[in-house]
């Protein structure tokens, strides 16, 4: 196929909108409508406001369409099968497809997914790479079907995790390697013979389910000082990490190995920084947050503390 391809693109938080910037300039794409969640109320003023894709969408006058699920907007559906559309692409759109959804474009439906398939299907790969402490992940792109994120395998791209990455930082990397990969794949679909399906391996699946704040937990007495410093980096900024300080929240930003000797939940402020013990090695608290207050250093935390430190596994 040597012309221009119509395509379809659903999406909708920010981290979809430099793939959908790629759509909007390729060459070889009439891009004809973004699909997206409708506006929700958000901010102090619980103010409309609608998803980035769709701002997006509207600065850059591309039809759009907002719905809470698209496998019920009957009439659009017919509407769209008029357009003879070529190729429905996916990114973080937070709905299952249906059957006549995916059977709708004449070279399928594709979605962008943060992780090497089949490992970490589900909502959060990028989160789960870190805490498992993996030292790469990718993009996959894969040919849309029923099952969530088990499609052929069309396209994938490896990405290194740096030793010190914070979910924050991936989860940026991986939004502007997610477009690249959207480009090259796009430059494939359009000759058809280039393109290589492979099937995903069912015996090798794991799943990233989604996070929730009590996720954030830390346990020193359960965990090992790898697990604890993973899961600070993974889940920063959100839903971040935390323990408590007597009965109050401390939101834990940052933290480092040290060589202090301490036991599992043992607290020292030895060297003018919190420290605890975990099962294997001690960890210091290097930025921290404690609740009613703006975040600081540990060692700024201790010098405006008067009472005695005590590190709770919970509440």
């Amino acid at each position: 196929m040597n012309r221009k391809i119509n395509v379809v693109f659903m999406g909708t938080p920010d981290f979809s909108v430099p793939a959908l910037d790629i759509l909007k300039n390729h060459p070889c794409v009439n891009l004809k409508y973004v699909i997206s969640m409708p506006d929700r109320k958000s901010g102090r003023g619980y103010a409309e406001s609608s998803p980035e894709v769709i701002q997006f969408a509207k600065i850059q006058k591309i039809p759009y369409f907002q719905t809470e699920n698209i496998n019920r907007e009957v009439e659009f559906l017919e509407k769209l099968e008029s357009l003879e559309i070529h190729c429905i692409v996916v990114l973080a759109f937070a709905q299952f497809l249906g059957e006549r959804v995916l059977r709708l474009p004449t070279l399928g439906c594709f979605n962008i997914h943060t992780s090497l398939l089949p490992k970490y299907r589900g909502a959060a790969p990028i989160q789960y790479a870190l805490l498992n402490g993996d030292k790469s992940t990718g993009v996959s792109i894969q040919r849309m079907v029923k099952k969530m994120d088990a499609g052929n395998i069309v396209f994938e791209t490896p990405v290194s995790i740096s030793d010190n990455e914070t979910g924050g930082q991936l989860y940026t990397r991986l939004k502007f390697q997610a477009a690249l990969s959207l480009n090259d794949f796009i430059e494939k679909l359009i000759y058809q013979d280039e393109i290589v399906e492979k099937v995903q391996d069912e015996s090798n699946v794991s799943f990233a389910p989604v996070l929730k704040r009590e996720d954030g937990l830390l346990d020193f007495n359960q965990s090992t000082s790898e697990n604890i410093l993973n899961r600070v980096r993974a889940l920063f900024p959100w839903p971040g990490t935390y323990c408590f300080l007597g009965k109050k929240r401390l939101k834990v930003i940052s933290a480092k190995s040290s060589s202090e000797s301490l036991k599992a939940g043992e607290v020292s402020t030895k060297f003018g920084e919190l420290t605890i013990g975990t099962q294997t090695s001690a960890i210091t608290l290097v930025n921290v947050q404690l609740e009613g207050k703006k975040p600081c250093l540990s060692s700024e935390l201790l010098r405006g503390l008067k009472d005695e430190i005590i590190i709770n596994p919970q509440k």
